[in-house]
């Protein structure tokens, strides 16, 4: 895989409207140019297996693509605190432009930057930076420059029609996209060398997926309530018992784990571990009735296995969205984030 970005020695991003149109003052797209292969500028992980030919749907597929991530745009101003500017945005991400909001930080960066993937929110009733707003509230605080991708198909994003029987597998592309944006932004309340990954519910399967695809990329990532990182499993507790008409688009093309079991190796982050360069901090509930905390023990000692960095932080008592013990947990993450990202 190869990841690219734009030049970011002369070339300067500027303001467009929030609808993600052209207009505004003096817009630009700068030209790309190639970062080191698969890695961003970081060295390559020692032991991780080469992709091999795989169903083009595929998490092998996904680490030879070229990926790109560009344009980063500032929209309209969406809210003001003391402590932070909250800003519509769009970005583009192998091709698509895709939606968000940026909180920069007050004060003199260049400031280390988060990128926030949400957990599942129906699109008919999604609005932009929809479902972390807490944790960009308070990173923000902290000193983060946040942006929150809204994901294809989500708000003002693109559309891509075959996202879904494809397994959200998109979700990873916008997440790389979005780091390779701010990274080569050009902005200088951005410090691109410093960028964390932080994603809640099926937003923790984007970070493990972006993990194993795109090492180096990232400085650190966060994951809270992941769902599991097997997808038939999630396929099995979240869409199958609801009848979800999706379940039989998806095992007519891509087959059954027992009918095709290549493929649904080749989707489980679980098959590339020794790929993960960052290190990991998992925090979820004991009582998380939605996603079960056995999934995140799976992963977690999966990770140990192959010898990498992960923590495993358990919340007792604790649901799928945190309720009393959320401050204290973000105590912990910020503690993480700092030590990689400071």
């Amino acid at each position: 895989m190869r990841l690219r970005g734009t030049a970011c020695a002369s070339a300067a991003v500027l303001l467009a409207v929030a609808t993600g149109c052209t207009g505004g003052a003096d817009a630009t797209a700068p030209a790309t140019t190639p970062a080191p292969a698969g890695t961003a500028g970081k060295a390559a992980p020692r032991g991780s297996p080469s992709p091999t030919p795989a169903d083009p749907v595929s998490l092998p597929a996904l680490m030879r693509r070229e990926h790109t991530g560009s344009d980063l745009r500032l929209g309209a101003v969406l809210d003001r605190t003391s402590a932070y500017t909250r800003y519509a945005v769009t970005y583009e991400a192998n091709g698509l432009t895709i939606s968000g909001i940026m909180n920069i930080p007050e004060g003199e960066g260049p400031f280390p930057a988060l990128v926030l993937a949400h957990g599942y929110i129906d699109r008919d009733v999604y609005v932009s930076g929809q479902g972390m707003p807490r944790e960009q509230d308070r990173l923000a605080r902290e000193g983060y420059v946040v942006l929150h991708t809204d994901y294809r198909n989500h708000a003002r994003s693109d559309t891509d029609p075959d996202n879904d029987v494809d397994l959200r597998l998109g979700y990873t592309e916008d997440v790389i996209g979005a780091a390779l944006a701010l990274r080569d932004s050009g902005r200088p309340e951005i410090d691109g060398d410093r960028i964390g990954l932080f994603g809640r519910s099926m937003g923790g399967g984007v970070v493990y997926n972006t993990l194993v695809v795109a090492p180096g990329l990232f400085d650190a990532a966060v994951a809270y309530a992941p769902v599991s990182a097997r997808p038939e499993e999630n396929i099995d507790h979240f869409q199958r018992p609801d009848g979800d008409p999706l379940v039989a688009e998806i095992e007519e093309k891509h087959g059954t784990p027992e009918q095709n079991p290549d493929f649904w190796r080749g989707v489980t982050p679980l098959s590339y571990t020794d790929r993960v360069t960052e290190p990991l901090l998992i925090q979820h509930g004991t009582a998380d009735d939605t996603c079960p905390l056995r999934w995140s023990r799976e992963v977690t000692a999966a990770l140990k296995k192959a010898g990498k960095d992960v923590e495993l932080r358990t919340l007792p008592g604790e649901g799928h969205t945190f309720g009393p013990r959320w401050a204290s947990s973000m105590d912990v993450t910020e503690a993480f984030l700092a030590r990689h990202l400071r």
